[in-house]
């Protein structure tokens, strides 16, 4: 339940800084002027679950992601919507995990909304839902959710960076909710 009020508070909060004209920029800050994006990313496993607190235990797993976006907005704010195809690696036991267990691919629709931009700097989050190709122990079911939260910064018009720190869960929807949670880094292109 805290983590739907925290999420509903950010969301009331951009909406409510949109309506003062605080966070809307001329131009979308994930895609510019550009109608689609292209992104990569990789990031680092974390066994802690959520992402507040944050997570502090790095283990042997990790993600790539492809995605390709789309500029939007959602209550007048910039956002992007996407879809996503990612790949989580384990290794080793650690922490009472089987990580080699959790190698599964996954596919998801996001929609990520700009918090901000001061100038090349732009913060957003979002969230999803997809499906993972198996289920397992640590999460019940292929039904996945995502949330995420972006720190990004414009080199120019086409190449952007951005770290995230990212959280899938089932929501409750099985018995096993032990969620994945990742620290990363990725690129964006814009065309």
């Amino acid at each position: 339940m805290k983590r739907i009020i925290l999420f509903c508070s950010i969301v009331l909060f951009s909406q409510i800084a949109a309506a003062d004209q605080i966070i809307l920029p001329e131009r979308n800050p994930f895609t510019g002027t550009y109608q689609n994006q292209l992104a990569f990313g990789l990031g680092q496993g974390f066994d802690t679950g959520w992402l507040l607190p944050p997570p502090v235990r790095p283990v042997p797993f990790y993600i790539g992601t492809f995605q390709y976006s789309q500029p939007t907005t959602f209550f007048r704010v910039p956002a992007r919507r996407s879809i996503n195809i990612s790949q989580t690696v384990g290794f080793h036991e650690r922490y009472g995990w089987d990580w080699p267990a959790y190698t599964i691919p996954m596919i998801y629709v996001t929609e990520d909304i700009a918090l901000f931009r001061i100038k090349n700097v732009y913060g957003g989050m979002g969230a999803g839902a997809g499906l993972q190709a198996k289920e397992n122990e640590r999460l019940g079911a292929k039904l996945l959710f995502q949330f995420k939260v972006s720190l990004g910064y414009n080199f120019n018009k086409k190449w952007a960076g951005e770290f995230f720190i990212q959280h899938f869960s089932n929501a409750n929807t099985a018995e096993e909710n032990h969620s994945y949670a990742f620290y990363g880094l990725g690129f964006t292109y814009n065309y």
